[in-house]
């Protein structure tokens, strides 16, 4: 049976809305209301490469046999929905329409799966060495969260990389790093069972009989999304430098021993706060995907482009560092460096 799945974001969420589409089922994407028009009008297209295949596919939504539409926030009806993937930069769940429709979604308890790099607080409270930190400054806003149920709210590593083209219009999005979203489990085992249903179905697509790549897998550890943390923590940010930003390759390759000394470090956290090693990414497999990185990150990008918040992964990763005993020089500077640009932009606005 087809589920409805409401998505918050267009953009990176179109993503995953196309592989549920391609399984099947319905999948409202959340946007202002000038790209919603242009979803209902046109559709999506989402670009992905196929294994031993030189050139993008093309996939239209219209093509497809789930159904797709698009609307403000204020016009959700959350009653609709089986499921919510969140989906926007953490930033924009500040914007005041959204953050209506976020309490709507608390309220209506519906299970929320995030795809967003910043984890949502309801979720870290989920983990007991967590629960009980100090972490909402890493926050624009905290207080969006408040109403949440932890058990609620499950993290999805945003492992794919993807973004829209310049020159291309908003309902366009291009895949240049097609890995999987590794999803944790709810608390509750009924809402694990439409996880595990919807990573079945989208594992059963097949395109002109290939697989597609960009699978959802879903996992009983908590801690297996937080393998992106050390990965945001070596390359992403890394990107904002005091002056122009740089690419994640040149980031991570730029001094290989520094990178990977950033990169245990962060392992090494989580593993405190309960991660297998089994739940982590080895670092050499990070660094051989970071030499096709030749773009700066999303949060470089944003920053150079004199946006005045960005999710601030870094400042959460250094809270809890710090707050373990364990604080790290090179976070430290990481972050000292995105606060500095950042302050700039806020000046110079």
């Amino acid at each position: 049976m087809a589920k409805n799945i409401l998505i918050l974001g267009a953009s990176y969420g179109s993503l995953l809305g196309t592989k549920l589409l391609m399984a099947g089922h319905n999948v409202t994407l959340v946007c202002r209301r000038k790209t919603a028009d242009l979803i209902n009008r046109e559709g999506t297209e989402v670009r992905i490469k196929l294994r031993d295949e030189k050139e993008h596919r093309a996939i239209h939504s219209r093509d497809l046999p789930g159904k797709v539409d698009a609307m403000p926030p204020e016009d959700v009806d959350v009653s609709r929905y089986d499921l919510v993937g969140l989906a926007m930069q953490e930033p924009q769940y500040n914007n005041h329409t959204i953050r209506v429709l976020m309490i709507k979604i608390a309220a209506a308890k519906l299970p929320c799966l995030s795809i967003m790099n910043m984890p949502p607080l309801p979720y870290l409270k989920r983990i007991p060495a967590l629960a009980a930190m100090d972490l909402e400054d890493a926050y624009t806003n905290a207080g969006v969260w408040d109403r949440f149920e932890p058990g609620l709210v499950s993290l999805c590593s945003p492992d794919p990389q993807a973004f829209r083209p310049p020159e291309e219009e908003a309902n366009v999005l291009h895949v240049g790093l097609p890995t999987n979203f590794k999803a944790a489990t709810f608390a509750d085992e009924a809402h694990n069972r439409l996880l595990r249903e919807l990573e079945a179905d989208i594992d059963a697509v097949r395109l002109d009989g290939h697989d597609v790549p960009v699978k959802l897998k879903v996992f009983d550890s908590l801690f297996v999304p937080l393998a992106k943390w050390s990965m945001l923590l070596t390359g992403n940010y890394r990107c904002i430098t005091p002056g122009e930003p740089q690419s994640i390759h040149d980031a991570v390759h730029g001094d290989l021993a520094r990178s990977r000394a950033i990169y245990d470090h962060v392992d090494g956290i989580a593993r405190k706060l309960g991660a297998d090693p089994a739940d982590q990414v080895p670092f050499e497999k990070y660094a051989k995907a970071a030499e096709s990185l030749l773009k700066p990150s999303s949060a470089a990008r944003a920053v150079a482009n004199g946006a005045p918040y960005i999710e601030r992964v870094d400042l959460l990763v250094k809270l809890i560092s710090h707050q373990l005993g364990e604080p790290n020089a090179e976070i430290d500077r990481t972050v000292e460096t995105v606060d500095r640009k950042l302050d700039e932009r806020i000046i110079e606005g």
